[in-house]
């Protein structure tokens, strides 16, 4: 993991003000907004948060099902919340949760109550706006038994934000049969860097379900999520689409534990570098039996650019079922032949290729998601990235 000077941010003094009415954004911010996956023009939500820099500047739900609140605010009202609150996440894991801990500035809390369906997505984002912003979020997720929520959280810098920093924690809580659906969508500038730190815990019946697309150039982003299946007959999948444009550095992975019988795990990864460094990483540990789990990581090479895949399967019991394949490399040359055979040159079949390993039609996206992804690959492939 490359090390990184805090001092080069500002962690004070970046507050804004309230914004009522996210219709009246500026164009810019509404557009790097959407590019991450928030739609500030949208009826279709059950709630909506937006963080930009250091302040809360919007939240609120309108679902009675579900709650959608400030963290500070959570904090307040439920005196500190003693069995959440960095409960699944060390204070002093790293420099990143000692800076989140000791000056937070913000973060979401979204809870269901017991029971509910939401039928519309919660939408979040956490934003940089000012130059050299640094961000500390600490984020808390409870889907209350039988429950189900999605959650869409989009993560941006502004246009003319050039230098940033970005640390979030997040601490999501599945209970006994309910099921969350989380996306999330970066769209982070040419100088940001990012250091996210996740951990779940899916109790018995409970499903997870993430989903993470990354195609915009960021400097140094490191990430590693862990998900700990502690429930009997507890699932957890995970599927990510990520591109590396030159100068950019992705040390991105996830974590599977499965701690009770039943359970599946399941980990996917597409990446493609066009320049830029990716170190793909992916573990699942089976510790109770019966178990099954299964880890992929797909990789291409286009103009340069490394991929570092790490691959781990652990099973420290008889009875665990665990697979892994994985392949990485430039795109075969009968792929590309046979597309020509058909009608197109070789930049044709090259691009449709490519259009389609980064295709996220299985993650099932909301439409209005779903289009501005596919506009972004479009974009990439116009600007001759692939």
């Amino acid at each position: 993991m490359k090390k990184v000077d805090l001092n080069l941010y500002k962690f004070s003094g970046l507050e804004h003000a309230a914004v009522a009415d996210l219709s009246t954004l500026n164009a810019e911010d509404k557009e790097q907004l959407l590019m991450a996956g928030v739609d500030v023009d949208s009826a279709e939500t059950s709630g909506t948060f937006l963080q930009v820099d250091h302040s809360n500047v919007h939240c609120g739900s309108t679902d009675k099902d579900v709650e959608v609140m400030d963290i500070k605010k959570a904090l307040e009202k439920y005196d500190g919340l003693p069995e959440y609150y960095f409960k699944l996440i060390d204070k002093d894991k790293d420099e990143f949760t000692k800076s989140a801990a000791e000056n937070l500035h913000g973060g979401y809390f979204v809870r269901t109550k017991k029971g509910a369906k939401v039928k519309a997505p919660v939408q979040s984002c956490l934003f940089l706006k000012a130059e050299q912003s640094g961000q500390n979020i600490h984020n808390i997720i409870i889907v209350e038994e039988d429950s189900e929520l999605q959650i869409i959280t989009g993560c941006a810098a502004a246009h003319s934000t050039s230098m940033g920093a970005h640390f979030g924690i997040t601490e999501i809580y599945v209970k006994k049969n309910a099921k969350i659906t989380f996306t999330m969508v970066h769209n982070w500038g040419e100088n940001v860097v990012v250091r996210p730190r996740t951990v779940g815990v899916v109790e018995e019946g409970g499903v997870l379900l993430n989903n993470y697309v990354l195609l915009k150039k960021v400097k140094d982003l490191q990430s590693y999520p862990t998900i700990y299946l502690n429930g009997e007959g507890a699932v957890a999948r995970f599927n990510s689409v990520l591109v590396a444009p030159e100068g950019s550095h992705i040390d991105s992975g996830t974590r599977i534990i499965q701690n009770a019988p039943n359970t599946r795990g399941e980990i996917i990864s597409r990446t493609i570098t066009t320049g830029g460094k990716i170190i793909a990483r992916g573990h699942i540990q089976g510790n109770c039996a019966p178990a099954r789990g299964h880890l992929e990581c797909q990789g291409l090479l286009l103009g340069g650019g490394i991929i570092h895949a790490v691959p781990e399967l652990e099973a420290t019991v008889e009875g665990v079922e665990l697979s892994h394949e994985a392949a990485v490399g430039k795109i075969a040359q009968e792929e590309i032949e046979y597309l020509m055979a058909r009608g197109m040159d070789e930049d044709e079949a090259t691009s449709t290729i490519v259009r389609g390993f980064l295709n996220v039609d299985d993650m099932k996206l909301p439409k209005k998601l779903q289009i501005e992804i596919d506009k972004q690959i479009a974009e990439l492939d116009s600007n001759n990235a692939m």
